[in-house]
């Protein structure tokens, strides 16, 4: 996945210490208000709120103190999140993967290649978008949102103008699936346990953070199944981006040199799934994987935090109204298209 980097001299707590800052405080606020009786009620997890304060924060006061903010924000948004999804795996053991395991790898695998293939079409056929704003936007959708586009762009050779387009697109509708998918939870339990409700998650909403959101804000097993379906999907995004670059190859012969050179593993989702395993055998004491969990909740409400903060409201017109457009069909795809595609590979498999 991508790396935050920063010039040695810039590699300060003081320089970091404003965005993570105001990080932590958001995170308080939501974790506080998030034990609160009526809003747990609500279904409003603290992630979720962490998420929704950071996006009123960011779209208020913020830009007038991003400058001193922006290194710490970034550093939560990538790092933190990172962070957390690895201490994640102390609270799943390798039984809970395996359950995944087959059912959800073949509907990680259908959703990304069809929504993909979409996005190639209407990019192209519909929308009369570029060869590389369609395909990043596709990427973004079908892999891991913005962190798919960002390591494709090296491998595309795409303008910053398209990324920035392509990176807004995703986190509009992924910023959406945080609050529409614990909204469809109650309508299609007729069809899903929460379980396969989480693998459906997992397999459809564009990001990590909004996986993880989504999931928690329906329920423990439904956010288990997720995480663990979203990171065997970002495992996904090495074989994409080869076979991305083969066809680049053979689109532009000279592009091939520097498009196989900027193939990115997404090393923390691996390091996740040994984590898991090895907390399967319980070597660490349990007050030991209690304080684990309770940093994890931490680390990723602040990641939450951050992520709503870099969330505004002016990249709607940055995107302008096709590329959107295109993203809506491909959101609603996933939507759709994945509920179909899961609950056709359970019934084979079940």
């Amino acid at each position: 996945m991508t790396t935050l980097t920063f010039p040695a001299a810039r590699r300060t707590l003081s320089h970091l210490l404003p965005g993570m800052a105001l990080s932590a405080a958001i995170t308080g606020l939501a974790l506080w208000s998030g034990a609160i009786p009526a809003v747990a009620g609500a279904g409003l997890s603290a992630l979720t709120l962490a998420i929704l304060l950071g996006m009123l924060v960011g779209n208020t006061f913020f830009p007038r103190i991003q400058t001193p903010c922006d290194a710490g924000v970034r550093f939560a948004k990538h790092h933190l999140l990172r962070l957390g999804i690895i201490l994640y795996g102390f609270r799943l053991t390798f039984t809970q993967i395996a359950d995944v395991g087959v059912s959800g790898v073949l509907i990680d695998i259908l959703t990304l290649s069809s929504t993909f293939t979409l996005a190639c079409f209407l990019g192209q056929r519909c929308f009369k978008l570029d060869r590389e704003t369609s395909w990043l936007i596709g990427a973004g959708s079908s892999i891991c949102g913005a962190a798919a586009v960002l390591a494709s762009e090296p491998v595309v050779k795409a303008e910053a103008g398209k990324v920035t387009v392509a990176v807004a697109t995703v986190v509009i509708f992924g910023t959406l699936a945080i609050f529409i998918y614990p909204a469809l939870w109650p309508l299609m339990a007729h069809w899903f346990t929460p379980e396969t409700f989480g693998i459906y998650t997992g397999s459809t909403v564009h990001e990590v953070a909004q996986v993880v959101a989504a999931g928690h804000a329906i329920s423990p097993e439904a956010e288990n199944s997720a995480v663990i379906t979203k990171m065997l999907r970002v495992m996904m995004l090495a074989p994409f981006l080869l076979l991305l670059a083969a066809r680049v190859r053979q689109l532009a012969p000279a592009q091939a040199n520097s498009a196989r050179s900027k193939i990115t593993v997404p090393w923390f989702a691996l390091i996740f799934i040994v984590v898991a395993v090895f907390n399967t055998f319980h070597v660490l004491p349990d007050a030991i994987v209690r304080i684990l969990v309770t940093l994890d909740t931490i680390l990723l409400a602040m990641a939450m935090a951050a992520l709503g903060l870099t969330t505004h409201i002016s990249a709607l017109k940055k995107a302008g109204i096709r590329p959107l457009l295109m993203a809506l069909c491909l959101f609603a795809w996933l939507i759709v298209g994945g509920g179909i595609i899961n609950l056709a590979v359970h019934a084979v498999i079940a």
